[in-house]
This record gives structure tokens, C-alpha cells and sequence, in this order.
């Protein structure tokens, strides 16, 4: 049998609507509109005399809902359709095969109640078994996310478990706390178009919800911007607060960890500057403009991600926005703003700082689904170490390869100086292909294939943007293709004495003209021709000269430009370079 909640949702679907049926037996009167304005609207917009309460009765009448249409939709369905496999021998999941229908737009796919009845009956079958399906109902999700099991699909894919319901009993939600003004204030801001939201009810489950978070967490403090952040949990555990609480709390963990501090400014700058290097990485003709007007992250960013985005999207936005962010790490919000902007590039390359800042003052609307398909082809074509935070409490570096080749988190000084990103030397040999010549990578046949890869082929993103490309979508971007050049600025006696075969050699004294073009030669002629193709890696020796051949880089808009950390010396040190005339 099935729940009904769900031969709800399928009936809903296949047609059905409550308020038509209770029209058609006169349990809904049917007034004619100039029948129901007020009589009287005072100044305090209060009105009387409208006669809108007489739908409100209460009516003892029971009103029989006919399934006709629903069971002629279903008929076609199988025992296994409604019993599917979630799991085999090999590993495979035979039901998700057998109804793949991702090619299908989703707001196609979530009107369609065949579609919509496998999805809901695979979801509901796997988080029966959870939390030892934790994978499958994530491997599910990155097809998509069933509307009527989103909240339990979303507790899944942040891991919430144990019992929490009496952990929220037992939390104090009563007690006056010098918070509660500002919760009183910026309750009835916060998405108040949602009728759930809105209610009495509503009101009074925001504040317990973030009260309890505050109780249960002395060390962070309460910022603007948490009641968006419990907006969507909300909404959708209206009648399990418990719930929405233990997912906010695990969200805020993963995602925002320590940004809820008393003083955050030092998480947050980083962030930001983190941002703005991502932006000039994939940006750059729009990075310099904005910094040319000096509309700098912080004066627009910090709400996108303090409220990791609730704060400028309407609820309907961020479930679909929130179904991938899930899935990724807590870097790919950083992609996420960067997509915002390039939604909005055009106009922004044409605005001056005011024109900028009423831009961002009301929001344009923007199509969630092209912008979440652009941040995960952004986030899977961006080398990992280049997002390195000090703050990212969830990265491990692998310990399976030199020390020399990772890097270390910059220091917030170097990282507002400097335009672009540091890249290891660990992505650069995965860029490049050199797992074979570095020292401590183990070598091994070509045919093998490289044993270090920037990103496991697996990870749900990735297999997101495999989805993206199956509905249609453009195939170029993400990882595949995505291949390094060498650009070594030394001097050419520098470069000859060893340099990594395939290299362009650049002398940064020699590289530009007095305009700032580059000067004409093979090696710059090389460089534009791939310009938009390859990862641009400035390779220099320890100093200022690489952040600054690269920043030059960026002026002239060349997209995907980082810079070696530790410059040639870690390229040494992984007897990467040859002299010129030897054989690699």
C-alpha cells in the first residue's frame, strides 16, 4: 500500500485539484468578485465587511475523492514498478535503468506522474533503509530529487542521524536570550510570500527552531541571515522541527562551518578573496571591470554566502539550487556566486559602481537551472588546489604522494595582493600528464592511465555534469579536455639550464610590450591560440614576478590563469626538469 501522502501527490499530478472538487458540490460558495471587497478599509489597511470569512466555516461534509484518473495513469505498472530493486549482486540499481528519463527538462519530469510515481517509490524504498543506503539515495539524487521526499532525501544527504527528537526536547526553547529581539524582527522579513512561513504557526516554529540552534550551540552566536539560512528547512519539515533543526545544524557544520563565530571577519575575508580569484580565474574580462570600479565581494557577496543564497532566491529556486549543492563540497557555493555573475555579465560590464550596486540591491531573476549546470562545469574545470582555504575544516590532503607537491593555504595578506590563484604542483602534474617522469608518483605503463587525478570520476558532481550532458546540454567544460600549459617567465638561461618538456618560454622581462600586449613571438602566438582551451600555469621562480605575469594575464582577459606554488624550484625538486637537448 502507499501512504496517503504519496496517492496524494500522484493524485495532484494526474489532475487533481481540492478546491475544483469542493466547488463542484457548493462546499466552496462561488461569490462574484465585486461581492467580496470590503466595505470599509481603515488606514491601518484593516478591512471590514468583505464577507471572506464565511468560507472558513467549518463543514461536517465528506467529500469523496475519485482515483478514475490516477489508477488510468498507473494502470500500465508493473509489480516491480512498485517493488523495484534497489540494490544487486554487482552493485547496479536494475530500476534506475529502466526509467532513466533524464533527458527530459526537470519541470517536465516533476509533472509527469509516471516519472514522478518510480522516483518516489525508489527514494521511499532507500531511505527505508537508511542510513546504510546513504550512497544510493545520493547516487539517486544526483539524477534528481523527488519534490515529495525532498526533506528526508536532503537529512540523508547531510548524514543526520540519532535520535533527535529527544535532543530537541531536550534543548531549551523558552528562556528569554538577548537574541530574541532580532529573531522577532527578522522573522517577519524572511520569506514571508510562503503561506507556511507566514502563519502564526509558522512564525512561532521559526523561533523555536532558532533558538534551539542557539542553545545548542555556545559557541557561535546568532547573524542576520540564519532565519533565511532555516527558511527551506522549514518549510519543509513544518511538522517536524526536530528535523529542520538537526539539518540546519549539520548544513551550518559542513557548509558555513565557523562563520557564525562572534568575530568572523577573518573566515569571511578569506572567503571572499578566495571569490575574487575564482572570479578573475573564470572572469576575467568581468574581474577586471568590476575591480576597476572598485565593486569589490564585499560589498555584494557576503549574503550569498552567509545565507548560502536564501537571502536573494525565492524558496522554489533554492530546493533546486540546494538538490546539488548537497551533493558537492563546501567550495562549490564559490562557483555558485561565480555562475551569478556570469548570468548577469553583460549588464555588469556596462554599469559603473552605482549602476552596480542597484543591480545587486533587487535582484534580477535568474534561471536556476542554467546557473547550477554552469557552476558545476565551472567547479569540475577548476584545479582543487586553486580554492584551497586555511578555513576548510573538511580538506585532507592525499597522503599517498610528496609533500613538496601539495601546497599550504596562503595567508589572507598574500591572497588580497594577489589576482589569481596558486595552483600545486600536484594539480599541474595531473593537468599535464606527468605522473610518469615525477619522483614518489610510482611511474607505470601509458597505458594505464595517469594515477593521480584531480577529482575522483565518481563524485556525484561529477556524474551531475555526465546527467547535464545526457539532457542535451553543451558538452565542452568539467574535466574532460581540460589539459595545463606551461608558461615558464625565467630567463631564457634559466630555462635552458631545465624546464618541463612542452613548456612555453616566456621571459617575464621580454613578455610584454610598453601597451601591456603581449610581444609578438612563437611561444605568445602559442599561449593566445589555447588561451580558452588549457589551464594557464605560470611557472617562475620564488617572488613577486609570477603573481604579477599572471595578473598582467588577466588584464588582457586570458581566461584559467594560476600560478606555480613554489614556482621551478618544487618542479626540481619532482625531477620534472630537463636541460635543453636531453631527453626527458
Amino acid at each position: 500500500y502507499r501512504r496517503i501522502r504519496e496517492v496524494y501527490y500522484l493524485w495532484s499530478l494526474a489532475g487533481g485539484e481540492v478546491e475544483a472538487e469542493l466547488r463542484k458540490t457548493s462546499l466552496i460558495p462561488s461569490t462574484p468578485p465585486i461581492c467580496s471587497l470590503p466595505c470599509v478599509v481603515t488606514s491601518g489597511r484593516e478591512e471590514h465587511g468583505s464577507g471572506s470569512g464565511l468560507v472558513t466555516h467549518y463543514d461536517r461534509s465528506v467529500l469523496l475523492l475519485s482515483l478514475d484518473q490516477l489508477r488510468k495513469r498507473l494502470e500500465g505498472m508493473s509489480v516491480a514498478d512498485y517493488y523495484p530493486l534497489t540494490e544487486t549482486s554487482g552493485g547496479t540499481m536494475p530500476g534506475q535503468e529502466r526509467h532513466d528519463s533524464s533527458s527530459l527538462p526537470l519541470a517536465i519530469k516533476e509533472k509527469d506522474v509516471e516519472y514522478q510515481f518510480h522516483r518516489m517509490v525508489m527514494f521511499t524504498r532507500l531511505l527505508e533503509s537508511y542510513p546504510h543506503s546513504r550512497s544510493l539515495v545520493m547516487a539517486e539524487a544526483v539524477v534528481d530529487v523527488c519534490p515529495l521526499v525532498r526533506a528526508e532525501v536532503w537529512a540523508a544527504l547531510l548524514g543526520v542521524k540519532g535520535d533527535i527528537q529527544e535532543e530537541y526536547a531536550a534543548i531549551d526553547k523558552d528562556t528569554e536570550q538577548l537574541t530574541d529581539r532580532q529573531i522577532d524582527v527578522d522573522i517577519p522579513r524572511c520569506h514571508q510570500y510562503d503561506t507556511l512561513l507566514s502563519s502564526r504557526d509558522g512564525h512561532c516554529k521559526f523561533k523555536r527552531i532558532l533558538k534551539a540552534w542557539i542553545g545548542s550551540h555556545p559557541a557561535l552566536v546568532y547573524w542576520q541571515g540564519l532565519d533565511s539560512l532555516c527558511a527551506p528547512f522549514l518549510a519543509l519539515n513544518f511538522n517536524d522541527e526536530a528535523l529542520a533543526l538537526a539539518c540546519l545544524s549539520t548544513f551550518i557544520s559542513k557548509y558555513l562551518h565557523n562563520f557564525f563565530l562572534k568575530d568572523n571577519s577573518s573566515i569571511m575575508q578569506e572567503y571572499l578573496a578566495v571569490f575574487s580569484q575564482m572570479i578573475a580565474f573564470h572572469e576575467p574580462a568581468l574581474f577586471n571591470h568590476l575591480d576597476s570600479t572598485a565593486f569589490n565581494p564585499e560589498l555584494y557577496a557576503i549574503p550569498w554566502f552567509l545565507t548560502m543564497f536564501t537571502h536573494i532566491l525565492p524558496l522554489h529556486k533554492i530546493y533546486y539550487l540546494w538538490d546539488t549543492l548537497l551533493l558537492g563540497n563546501c567550495s562549490f557555493p564559490l562557483f555558485v556566486g561565480v555562475s551569478i555573475l556570469q548570468h548577469l555579465r553583460d549588464d555588469l560590464l556596462t554599469f559603473d559602481f552605482n549602476e552596480c550596486i542597484l543591480m545587486f540591491s533587487d535582484m534580477p531573476d535568474i534561471d536556476i537551472q542554467a546557473c547550477i549546470h554552469d557552476a558545476v562545469r565551472a567547479y569540475l574545470a577548476t584545479p582543487p588546489s586553486t580554492y584551497l582555504r586555511k578555513h576548510d575544516h573538511t580538506y585532507s590532503p592525499p597522503t599517498d604522494v610528496p609533500p613538496e607537491a601539495l601546497r599550504e593555504p596562503l595567508s589572507l595578506d598574500v591572497l588580497r595582493q594577489e589576482s589569481c590563484p596558486h595552483i600545486s604542483a600536484h594539480d599541474v602534474i595531473a593537468l599535464c600528464g606527468l605522473e610518469y617522469h615525477a619522483l614518489g608518483y610510482g611511474g607505470g605503463a601509458r597505458e594505464s592511465g595517469p594515477t593521480h587525478s584531480l577529482r575522483s570520476p565518481s563524485s556525484p558532481l561529477q556524474r551531475r555534469a555526465e546527467v547535464g550532458r545526457r539532457r542535451g546540454k553543451s558538452g565542452k567544460g568539467g574535466r574532460k579536455g581540460r589539459k595545463g600549459v606551461l608558461v615558464d617567465i625565467r630567463s631564457q638561461e634559466e630555462f635552458r639550464a631545465g624546464h618541463v618538456p612542452g613548456s612555453l618560454s616566456l621571459p617575464h622581462q621580454l613578455a610584454f610590450q610598453p601597451d601591456g600586449s603581449l610581444t609578438p613571438s612563437l611561444p605568445s602566438s602559442s599561449l593566445s591560440s589555447v588561451r580558452t582551451s588549457r589551464v594557464i600555469i605560470v611557472v617562475a621562480n620564488k617572488g613577486k614576478s609570477g603573481p604579477e605575469f599572471a595578473r598582467q594575464l588577466v588584464r588582457l582577459r586570458f581566461p584559467h590563469v594560476c600560478v606555480l606554488h613554489n614556482g621551478a624550484a618544487v618542479l626540481r625538486s619532482l625531477g620534472l626538469l630537463t636541460a635543453l637537448g636531453e631527453d626527458p
